[in-house]
This record gives structure tokens, sequence and C-alpha cells, in this order.
């Protein structure tokens, strides 16, 4: 079964076309990016399992003719995969945000999309670019199912207690304010693969999560399940990000509203795009760059120890509310990258039993346990693939509809 995913942000569409069976040889077909959709200066970068690559700049005004340019491209004669988008057999859709409604991915029908369109209130960044690639979608291959998978759902049972915020209750009933937490595929895939590499059954697992890229959310694991998360009502809330501040006291936004004379949309701007590690620095929300500077610059020094601060209290949270721990895994661009970051967060963690292992601890990009012999916590390096998990629901939910 060929699948197309399609992951659409505001800017841009990332894609990728799988061969899917009940067998373990899934492949990746052919991959690419459409970046800079509205903006002059409009890419496609294309690349297939043959090793044939592509990349060619045309003005893409909306992601309806970026998804028109994946499918030409798709099938072009002598660099295409396909001869035809009927060949496209199911189309699995990256959905930011699914409220309370859905804790599973689904196929799209109107109803769904009604739906998906309400909760585009409490993502107005995410969600109208991912209805955007559906429709686009649905127009271009009309037979094929479309599939939802939502970054939400993973979180669907996180327990009351924890996702409750303590402002007066009506505020949940009547605008949905709660913790949601994000990522959510990103943590279920890598759960999953931690298992295999420990050779155990997820159920009987606790690990902790750490999607550590621009965006960054821990998760509490417990039997398989999400009992936890650090991004909250939106993906502003928890450990210091690239651009985003993470946790910090609310009143301090009054306050420099009151002083700054800042309007909310000011405030907002301050929040996602100014603070966080660009923040702190002065420098760049890229780590590496944060990295390179810190011998010789105090801020950039001092970001990384806080990176790394607001880490351990997490991890600190999520032992306790576990009761144990048999695995940290950490994951996305500087999880997967950087070993400094990854020692540091680690290094004074030894009375949980957790031990890091500097020689080990070198790995990018693969899956490795870094833990020490005498670590109690086995700590894995894995990257994260949410395009295969998006591809593996598409395909599980078109079978079992085909039956």
């Amino acid at each position: 079964m060929n699948i197309l995913v399609v992951n659409c942000g505001s800017s841009t569409v990332k894609y990728e076309l799988l061969s899917m069976n009940d067998n373990t040889d899934n492949q990746v077909i052919a991959k690419g990016l459409v970046e800079r959709i509205g903006i002059p200066g409009s890419r496609l970068e294309y690349k297939t399992n043959h090793q044939v690559s592509y990349s060619k700049e045309r003005e893409v005004p909306n992601h309806r003719i970026a998804l028109e340019w994946i499918i030409e491209v798709m099938t072009d004669p002598e660099i295409g995969v396909i001869k035809d988008p009927s060949e496209i057999d199911a189309v699995g859709h990256r959905v930011v945000h699914g409220g309370e409604k859905f804790t599973a991915s689904i196929l799209i029908d109107d109803e769904v999309l009604k739906t998906i369109r309400a909760c585009s209130e409490l993502a107005p960044l995410h969600n109208p670019p991912n209805i955007s690639g559906i429709e686009a979608c649905q127009a271009l291959m009309p037979k094929a199912p479309q599939i939802a998978v939502f970054d939400t759902a993973f979180h669907g049972t996180i327990p009351e207690y924890a996702y409750i915020y303590a402002i007066p209750y009506e505020y949940y009933e009547k605008f949905g304010i709660r913790r949601y937490g994000f990522h959510g595929t990103s943590h279920r895939y890598v759960a999953g693969r931690a298992a295999k590499m420990m050779d155990k059954d997820p159920s009987k697992l606790r690990l902790i999560t750490c999607h550590m890229g621009s965006g960054v959310s821990f998760t509490a694991i417990k039997n398989g399940k999400s009992i936890d998360t650090s991004m909250g009502f939106t993906p502003l809330e928890g450990l210091v990000m690239g651009t985003r501040s993470g946790d910090l006291d609310p009143y301090i936004l009054l306050y420099l509203m009151e002083k700054e004379n800042l309007s909310t949309k000011e405030m907002d701007q301050i929040l996602n795009k100014k603070s966080g590690v660009v923040g702190i620095s002065g420098i760049s929300s890229d780590t590496r760059d944060i990295e390179a500077a810190a011998p010789t610059n105090h801020r950039a020094q001092l970001t990384l120890d806080i990176i790394a601060y607001r880490a351990k209290k997490y991890i600190g949270a999520y032992y306790a509310i576990l009761g144990d721990l048999d695995g940290i895994v950490f994951t996305a661009g500087i999880g997967e990258n950087s070993s400094y970051i990854r020692k540091t967060i680690c290094e004074g963690l030894e009375p949980l039993g957790i031990s890091i292992d500097k020689d080990k601890n070198t790995v990018r990009r693969r899956e490795a346990f870094i833990n020490s012999e005498q670590s109690k916590v086995k700590l894995m390096v894995i990257p994260t693939n949410e395009e295969f998990m998006i591809a593996l629901d598409t395909y599980q939910l078109v079978h079992d509809l085909e039956r």
C-alpha cells in the first residue's frame, strides 16, 4: 500500500511517500519539502530511495499549489516514482490539535473535518494549514482515504488531576482550557522503539521520553500510556525552547504589558518568538550556536545551564509520579545530536540510578544505549520518526476498512 504522509506548517509542506505492508520491509519511496509557501523564493526539495535528488524554485501561493507540485514531481516520467496519483492508496495527515474529541487517529469525513476546524481556536498557527493540506489532498486524490493523526492524541490518557489547571473550573467547561500536550506521535514512536531495544513489554515499562528540538517536551509514560507531559494548553508551557519561554510566573505577563504598554499580540510574539534560548543568550535559537559560543560568552553558558537545570527538574518530578524508572529516551534534533546537553542533564542524577557513559554518549542520530554499566536506568538515543507512525496508523485504519 502506497501511503503519502503530509505535514503542513504555516509556510511549509513536508511529505513522504511510503510503501507499507504487513511485513517489516516498509520503505520510504520519496520524501521532501516545499518551503516558503506564500513567500517569495518558494522551493521544492525532493529525494527518492534511488538517490534521485531534485530542487527547484517556483511561486507557490498556497498549500493546494504546493501539493499539486509535489504530485507533479512524483509522477514525472524522468524523476517520478509513480505513474499516476491513483497509485497513492491513502493519505495520512499530521494534525496538531484534536482537542478532547480525538484520542486516536481517525478516517476524515465532513464531520471530522468540522471538528478539526473547531479545534483551530486552540491551535491557530497549526490547525488551519493542516486543514488546507487535507482539503487539497481530497481534491487531488478524491478516491484515497484521508486519515488524521493527532499530536495531542497520545496524551488523551493523562488523568484529570494532571490536566486541570487551578483556575475557575468554568473556564475548562466553557473554553476547554486544560493540559493537552503535544509531540504525541514522537513520544509514542520512541517509547515503542525503547521497549524493543530493551526487549521488554511496553505495558510494563516506566519511561521518560525527552523530545528536544526547537520545541521541547518531556512525557512520563507508565505501562505504555502518557500520564503527564510538559507542554500544556499550548506548546508554550514547559521546558526552555528555541524561541519559547516555557514555564514562568503568569503575573510576569501582566507586569510587562503594563510597564511596556504591550498589546496581547506583542506579548504573544515575545513569549513565542523572542524568548527561550534566543531570549536568554541574545545569540541564536539554535543550541549548536550556543554551545560554540559558551566557552567565552557568559549568557551562552547560562542558557545551557538553564536548559539542563529545568530538564533535571522535570525528570525528578516525573520519576516521582512514575514511582520508579526503567528508561530515559533522548530524541529530536538536540536530543539525538547534542552529547553535551545529554551529559549535563544526566549529571547529578546518580542518586536516582541515572549514570551516563562518556564514550557511549558520543553517538549521534542513531539508536544506542548511552548509560554506564552501573546505571539502574537505561539511557537511550532514539531518532524520532513521526512520518512512519503516521503512515502506520494510516495503513492500519485503511486495512481495517477494507476487511
